[in-house]
């Protein structure tokens, strides 16, 4: 291909593309989606609502109308601002589907640190609050019921696709049991029960998380089906069940603590029993998921010694421990179930 057949359009998309993230990540903190509902608002009573400067409403506005998530009807100042179909299904705060609380997230605390990925990939230490001699975020996170219960109920939006298509795509006849390791709110838990009213599920995660757990299983009205257990999964066994989920949890940890919690969980699973990991799985030639290779360069961000993995990865560790037969399952977007089988 000749010199003038090329053309630098994608490099200068992803140059600039924190432009457009940072527009959707304060929309996101301002409560744009959650303003709009199902209203049809004019930028000036939009921009009074949400206190903005003149100058900035119909630029901002705008942007995010040419980015696809605000509609407009009309042009000029008396155009009336709407939520998309997407918007108003994920991005206001009052529906079931809401997937903010990640990107609250973002723009709160990832933004700037990913500031420092250069000083990260040279050095291969964590980037976050630790890094400013303040305790970690789950550390701080666990010290306070409250903001716990926040940020887990803000991750559930992010988690909840996944486990749905969890629960529709694995084979859970043969099964009579499961336990989620890490289990948060117990939405794994809850919508595997859901779908499969045969089966008895536990959420387990370290002891404040419980009560967290327990209230979100009993608004489910699962509470007769779902339980709860409590404990520091590198301290004590796992819970004994047919089937061990980790949902975003193998990922947090070193190698050394992966193969400690894989060995664990083959302990705790019978014959014939399946460990479960569900990640923004790396493709195994390392070319295709970038959302898995970004994610993995978080968790250098985050933890220094942390890292994602592929399908062939977790294959080979598993083996090691001694399982047996192995199948990766998509799920939604990059995400997929990697199985082990005992």
């Amino acid at each position: 291909m000749s010199p003038s057949e090329l053309n630098p359009s994608a490099i200068l998309q992803t140059a600039f593309s924190f432009w457009s993230s940072k527009v959707l990540l304060t929309a996101v903190e301002f409560g744009v989606f959650t303003k709009v509902a199902n209203r049809r608002l004019t930028g000036a009573e939009l921009g009074a609502e949400l206190k903005l400067h003149p100058r900035a409403i119909a630029d901002f506005f705008d942007a995010l109308v040419a980015m696809k998530f605000l509609e407009r009807e009309g042009d000029g100042p008396q155009s009336h601002y709407f939520n998309t179909p997407e918007g108003a299904l994920f991005l206001d705060e009052n529906s079931p589907r809401y997937v903010g609380g990640i990107l609250v997230m973002l723009n709160a605390r990832l933004f700037k640190f990913w500031h420092d990925l250069p000083e990260a990939l040279r050095t291969g230490k964590p980037q976050n609050e630790i890094k400013h001699g303040q305790k970690g975020m789950f550390e701080e996170l666990y010290e306070e019921l409250p903001r716990l219960e926040q940020f887990m109920g803000a991750m559930t939006g992010l988690s909840r696709m996944n486990f749905e298509a969890f629960a529709d795509k694995f084979d859970f006849s043969k099964y009579n049991s499961l336990c989620d390791i890490g289990g948060a709110t117990g939405l794994l838990c809850i919508e595997v029960a859901k779908r499969h009213p045969h089966l008895k599920c536990t959420s387990f995660d370290l002891p404040p998380v419980e009560p967290i757990a327990k209230k979100h299983i009993a608004a489910a009205g699962l509470s007769s089906r779902v339980g709860t257990a409590s404990g520091d999964f590198f301290k004590a066994p796992l819970p004994k069940a047919d089937i061990l989920t980790m949902g975003m949890i193998l990922h947090d940890w070193n190698l050394e603590k992966k193969t400690q919690l894989i060995r664990a969980a083959y302990d705790a699973l019978p014959p014939g029993g399946a460990l479960v990991a569900i990640e923004a799985l790396i493709d195994d030639a390392r070319r295709e998921n970038v959302q898995g290779l970004l994610m993995s360069l978080n968790m250098l961000i985050e933890f220094g010694d942390a890292f994602d993995y592929s399908g062939a990865d977790f294959r080979k560790w598993c083996g090691e421990v001694g399982f047996k037969r192995f199948e990766v399952i998509h799920l939604t977007g990059p995400s997929s179930a990697a199985v082990a089988y005992k």
